[in-house]
């Protein structure tokens, strides 16, 4: 299959009609499926109502069937045309954090396409803080189911390059729309019973839910990998890297000594520092992830870490480790799911 690449400024007006964003759009309503940048990550879209599309995504990233999928909008009357009802707490945080790194999952979802939710009676819903999704959203006129548009495990793909990576070839097109803001994919919270309670978290933290709808509780079983999930994102091993990463909870001299450890054993090791420690270690690789004052530049460059550990080939890779404080969570929910929770503490 080609792939088209189309390329848009970053910057465009939503409300303006662009040559390029149409023709992506006329591939949409074809029920072909198309990557596309948002805020968070790239997303690969196809029509949220045929089930013919959804199953284009799912077959393009190798996706396991029973993992549901987020549904893109670009106006509130596309999400009451897709739940049942919307809850006075989702209605607040709609208010309160649409468009942005928000999903909500809201009770009803018949009239989208079965295998968008994976057979749940719920539905994921967000409506992206993204010029150019947003004027995709529009041109298509759909919405658009849209897991992240990486090979399934893979990391994230936070650039164009990243999603032609993976995907040439096995997509109808890519809008090239530069490289995307937040770099982790959106907190998903559930709005469908009795309290808001975080599935997924990301880039709105529970700090920040919690001021607009005081209290929210984070689901039991997030790490439970034989619950089905009602989140993207949480039941598989995610954003990995070919070579096996591992967690180290402790000193940066008790890393260091298991880096020099496997290296004396003939092995190439990869460190993911911070700015602040980079000089502190020797190894074959050491790539600085953000800096630990600022944990929003380690969730920025996370993905774009892990893909260079893929062309560095390592053959093991040392983490250290951070909060699990407001985006500390989601830095470390993604952590944990690269390294499929191996941790190794002082």
């Amino acid at each position: 299959m080609h792939t088209n690449v189309w390329y848009v400024d970053e910057n465009v007006d939503s409300e303006k009609v662009y040559p390029q964003v149409v023709e992506a759009a006329e591939c949409l309503q074809r029920n072909e499926v198309v990557a596309f940048p948002t805020e968070t990550v790239y997303g690969l879209g196809g029509n949220a109502l045929s089930e013919e599309a959804v199953a284009k995504i799912f077959s393009a990233k190798g996706r396991p069937a029973d993992n549901p999928l987020i549904v893109h909008v670009a106006s509130r009357p596309h999400v009451e045309k897709l739940v049942s009802h919307i809850p006075k707490q989702a209605d607040k945080l709609m208010n309160a954090f649409w468009p942005g790194p928000l999903t909500i999952v809201l009770p009803g979802g018949k009239s989208v396409a079965s295998n968008v939710t994976a057979g749940l009676d719920t539905v994921a819903i967000r409506m992206p803080d993204h010029p150019v999704a947003l004027a995709l959203l529009k041109a298509a006129n759909l919405p658009l189911a849209a897991p992240s548009a990486n090979l399934s495990g893979k990391p994230s793909p936070t650039t164009a390059k990243h999603v032609i990576h993976d995907l040439s070839g096995r997509i109808a097109g890519i809008v090239d729309g530069g490289s995307t803001g937040v770099g982790l994919e959106s907190t998903v919270v559930d709005c469908s019973g009795d309290h808001v309670t975080i599935l997924r978290p990301g880039g709105v933290t529970k700090e920040q839910l919690e001021e607009v709808v005081g209290e929210v509780i984070i689901d039991p079983a997030l790490s439970d990998e034989g619950q089905r999930p009602k989140s993207p994102g949480v039941k598989y091993k995610h954003y990995a890297p070919t070579a096996p990463v591992t967690l180290v909870d402790g000193s940066p001299s008790y890393l260091q000594s298991l880096v020099d450890k496997r290296r004396a054993e003939g092995k190439k090791i990869g460190v993911l520092a911070t700015e602040e420690s980079k000089a502190t270690y020797r190894a074959d690789v050491v790539i600085p992830c953000g800096t630990r004052a600022d944990l929003i530049s380690v969730a920025n460059r996370l993905y774009d870490v892990l893909r260079q550990f893929d062309e560095s080939d390592v053959d093991e890779i040392y983490s250290e480790m951070f909060t699990h404080e407001g985006v500390g969570a989601a830095v470390m929910n993604r952590l944990s799911k690269a390294a499929s929770n191996r941790v190794i503490k002082e």
